[in-house]
């Protein structure tokens, strides 16, 4: 998004308080970053506003992004949030984001968290971690890893260097600010 959405996002209702507040800070919780994994994925093919305004619906009906109770859903969960007109309505989308709340049970056993899993694999180069997530994850392509590192400060880019935004987040000494070894 970087140099249009530093632009357009300031002062908009939904994309303003994401841009200020959000994208690109980094975060150590991992129901945060579970939640944006699975609204990147839920973004593809559809625009960032769309996501934005069913962001709480996602919250709700994902039950605040807890990856055990996601992790712990059946099928009928599948067909409850296949019938939620909040969220969208993509049972690859859906059968994805259970999925990866799994995975994530097992890289939280191995790795104690799943920012420590990212910072463990930090720094790759953007095709190094597009191939780590396709090897985790299901529904992970190219847009949707370089959407979700950038946006919790493990690849720069979320914003430019003249955004206000760009020095409170370099301030916070995000992973792409971090020499390389």
């Amino acid at each position: 998004m970087s140099a249009a959405y530093c632009a357009m996002a300031p002062g908009h209702e939904f994309h303003g308080p994401y841009h200020d507040t959000e994208y690109g800070f980094p975060s150590r919780d991992d129901a945060v970053l579970f939640e944006r994994l699975v609204l990147e994925i839920n973004q593809a093919g559809l625009s960032w506003l769309t996501i934005l305004k069913k962001r709480e619906a996602f919250l709700e009906a994902f039950d605040g992004f807890d990856i055990d109770r996601v992790a712990g859903y059946k099928a009928k969960d599948v067909k409850r949030l296949l019938g939620n007109a909040g969220i969208i309505r993509n049972r690859l989308k859906v059968e994805a984001a259970i999925d990866n709340a799994r995975r994530l049970q097992t890289i939280r056993a191995e790795h104690g968290s799943f920012a420590a899993w990212l910072d463990k694999n930090h720094p790759l180069p953007k095709d190094g971690w597009v191939k780590l997530f396709k090897q985790n994850f299901r529904f992970t392509g190219g847009e949707i890893v370089n959407e979700f590192l950038m946006s919790l400060g493990y690849l720069s880019g979320a914003h430019e260097p003249n955004c206000p935004v760009y020095g409170k987040i370099a301030k916070l000494k995000p992973a792409w600010s971090h020499k390389k070894k």
